[in-house]
């Protein structure tokens, strides 16, 4: 069973989905891996899961070689199967997406739910902190999306080909990265040779900080300023327009 659990996680396959594909609860699925031979599970089960490895016999655990098209391979009967029968399990509140959204939605919730289920560690904490605030700024900087497709191919789960985006920015963008990660795994990039390149990123972030506090409070002038013109003391519903226009005009004066 060392072989497999070994082999599971070097798919990356969500025990989430697993289960689903399987046809089992989670806990199910966890008692079946703590067996000490797949020999021991319901033979139906030991089954499907040699099919999904596109294997016949559990021997076979230890001699799977774990690349690109091998995880595609999986990732593919994996999705199609699940996909039969998640379907009743998306909530309610997805009603209103279509299916391949509703599918990547529930996907998406069941897996971050698993991981803090699985490992309470403030590390995965605070990569979902970060996350969140990963997909808050997505509208915000293009390149965010590259990332993304970066990682998704550098795991095995795209095609490296694939350009989904703007193709000629998201190849440069790939290459760039592909150069600082081999640059990073390799030992080449110590504490020492970059720590002016980092000051200097902590310099832009600051920078960044103060001109949008200084535009904050550069609106927040304007905002009150507006509102004295008009002879009113806030802003709501039914002079919205009036006082954003005003405040238009206030920085238009500035010109």
């Amino acid at each position: 069973m060392q072989d497999l659990n070994r082999l599971i996680n070097e798919l990356g396959i969500s025990k989430v989905r697993l289960a689903k594909y399987l046809g089992v609860s989670r806990q199910m699925l966890y008692n079946y891996l703590g067996l000490d031979s797949i020999e021991d599970w319901p033979k139906e089960k030991s089954m499907k899961l040699l099919t999904l490895l596109n294997i016949k016999e559990n021997t076979e655990f230890k001699n799977i070689k774990v690349n690109g098209d091998y995880i595609i391979a999986v990732e593919s009967r994996l999705d199609e199967s699940v996909k039969e029968t998640s379907t009743h399990e998306i909530s309610p509140d997805l009603k209103g997406f279509s299916k391949k959204e509703q599918e990547i939605l529930t996907e998406i919730f069941n897996l971050l739910k698993e991981k803090l289920t699985e490992d309470k560690t403030k590390d995965t904490y605070y990569s979902l902190v970060y996350l969140h605030k990963f997909l808050q700024s997505m509208d915000t900087a293009e390149e965010l999306k590259y990332i993304l497709a970066y990682m998704s191919k550098t795991f095995g789960f795209t095609s490296p080909t694939e350009f989904v985006f703007n193709k000629e920015k998201q190849f440069i963008f790939e290459s760039i990265m592909f150069s600082a990660m081999t640059l990073y795994n390799n030992g080449g990039a110590s504490k020492t040779k970059i720590s002016e390149s980092h000051n200097r990123f902590v310099e832009y972030i600051e920078q960044k900080k103060e001109e949008k506090l200084s535009r904050t409070q550069e609106l927040n002038t304007a905002k009150i300023q507006a509102l004295r013109e008009l002879g009113y003391t806030e802003i709501n519903k039914n002079n919205a327009k009036e006082v954003l226009e005003k405040i238009a005009e206030i920085e238009s004066r500035k010109v």
